[in-house]
């Protein structure tokens, strides 16, 4: 028998494609409750039929934190455990049982997040999350990158036992995202996450020169602790120089954050693919080797897939193929293909250092 009350609750619009898959893996709960901010297709209709308790509310102007807190004050005070998850996503079978067994003396659960998948369905980019909590007292606040505050001590568990499963799409748009973080920024121009994030979003929109200032502002917060995130900004400081073609300076910037991180992968194949974009292709072998040494992929959103897909074994074949070294680039071409087994390009190239091999 169940000891606890659990509810999940989520916001939507627009999502008729994923109710009924995001209905299965939540029906563990007690209850569900959306709240709809202006859908103009089934996506209501659809929630209502399999039982889910919807409300209809435009958020204007929108913001992140008030459509979540709306949608977390359409769950009931007596509810012991809220999920908060988005209808692009899925829970894998059990978590119900999981929270029973672990949820006593705790206010909220750190789980297992899978981002996003290779070409394999293999997770690509996979990190913990934290949006299971207690009913009361907890807020959500930011307009974007919206996080979670409480008013009492925390006592947070974690577990593995419990993923889920994130399966966007491709076809919604992030142009909300810029002006929600600079507002962000505005409102708490001390909160070194949005800081990060808003020079990232500046990096995704070509806008060099900005990415390049506010991602310093976030090195020289006192609260930018976290090593992996400020290298992460270091590469972006170093993304946004190539952009600007200032190589030398980008250069210097991986090599910042090769010394901020050495424990990561990430630094090390950014400057191997720049190196090879210059044809400095001994170079291009250094670093690439250097990353192999490193086999612990830590869970992060700090995490590039391409650190950890056929990236590396492909740059390593190419590289040993310009340096003429064929033996070496056959065997990483094919490590590569094992990693991606269809990719033409690849294909192509293994043809070709097997013909060069025949021919020396």
């Amino acid at each position: 028998m169940n000891k606890y009350k659990v509810c999940v609750y989520a916001i939507t619009k627009n999502e008729e494609k994923f109710v009924k898959r995001w209905y299965n893996s939540m029906q563990e709960a007690d209850e569900i409750y959306v709240l709809d901010t202006g859908s103009t297709d089934n996506t209501v209709a659809k929630l209502k039929k399999l039982g889910v308790k919807v409300e209809v509310k435009e958020i204007k102007p929108w913001r992140f934190d008030v459509a979540r807190n709306a949608s977390l004050n359409l769950v009931p005070k007596d509810t012991d455990i809220c999920v908060c998850t988005d209808l692009d996503e899925v829970l894998e079978p059990g978590w119900r049982q999981v929270l029973e067994d672990i949820w006593e003396g705790h206010t909220r659960v750190r789980y297992n997040y899978n981002w996003s998948f290779d070409t394999q369905g293999n997770p690509a980019v996979n990190f913990y999350i934290d949006k299971i909590h207690l009913r009361n007292g907890y807020t959500w606040t930011h307009p974007v990158h919206e996080v979670l505050k409480c008013n009492f001590p925390e006592k947070i568990i974690t577990t593995d036992a419990i993923t889920l499963n994130h399966y966007p799409d491709p076809t919604k748009s992030r142009g909300q995202y810029l002006p929600l973080l600079e507002l962000s920024v505005k409102e708490d121009p001390e909160d070194d996450r949005n800081m990060h994030y808003l020079g990232r979003e500046y990096m995704f929109y070509g806008l060099h020169n900005k990415c390049i200032d506010t991602l310093l502002k976030h090195l020289s917060l006192k609260t930018a602790t976290w090593k992996d995130e400020r290298s992460a900004s270091m590469r972006y400081i170093a993304r946004s120089y190539i952009g600007l073609k200032r190589y030398a300076e980008a250069r210097l910037w991986y090599q910042k954050a090769l010394e901020e991180t050495p424990y990561l992968r990430e630094p090390y194949v950014e400057l191997a693919l720049l190196e090879y974009s210059l044809n400095n292709y001994s170079q291009v072998t250094k670093y690439c080797l250097k990353a192999l040494e490193i086999t612990q992929k830590y869970k992060s959103y700090i995490n590039e897939p391409s650190s950890w897909d056929a990236t590396i074994d492909d740059l390593l074949s190419s590289a040993y193929a310009n340096l003429g070294v064929y033996d070496l680039a056959l065997i990483f071409v094919n490590r590569a293909l094992e990693k991606d087994p269809t990719n033409k390009r690849i294909l192509n190239n293994k043809k070709i250092i097997v013909d060069n091999l025949k021919n020396s």
